[in-house]
C-alpha cells in the first residue's frame, strides 16, 4: 500500500554461558554487535536476523569472528554451500 514503510533490519545474538563468563560473554556479544552493524546493509529491509555464538567464539579473534560471521551471512544470503 502506498505510504507504508518497511520496518528496519534488526539483528539479535545468543551468546550462552557455554561461552564463558559474563565478561567474555560480553565482550563477544560487542564484538558480534559492531560487526554485524557493519554488514546490516547485505540484508533485505525489515529482516531479523539472529546471530547464535558457539562455544569456540570466546577464544576467537575479532578477524575470525568477522570471518565467521561473513560465511554465516554468505550462506543466510545464497551465496554458499551449507
Amino acid at each position: 500500500m502506498p505510504g507504508e514503510s518497511v520496518p528496519p533490519t534488526r539483528a539479535g545474538f545468543v551468546v550462552s554461558k557455554a561461552v564463558g563468563g559474563a565478561v567474555v560473554r560480553n565482550t563477544v556479544k560487542r564484538r558480534l554487535r559492531h560487526l554485524m552493524r557493519d554488514r546490516l546493509a547485505l540484508v533485505p529491509p525489515g529482516s531479523l536476523v539472529v546471530v547464535r555464538a558457539l562455544p569456540g567464539a570466546g577464544d576467537a579473534t575479532y578477524a575470525k569472528l568477522a570471518d565467521d560471521l561473513d560465511a554465516a551471512l554468505r550462506r543466510l544470503l545464497g551465496g554458499g554451500a551449507r
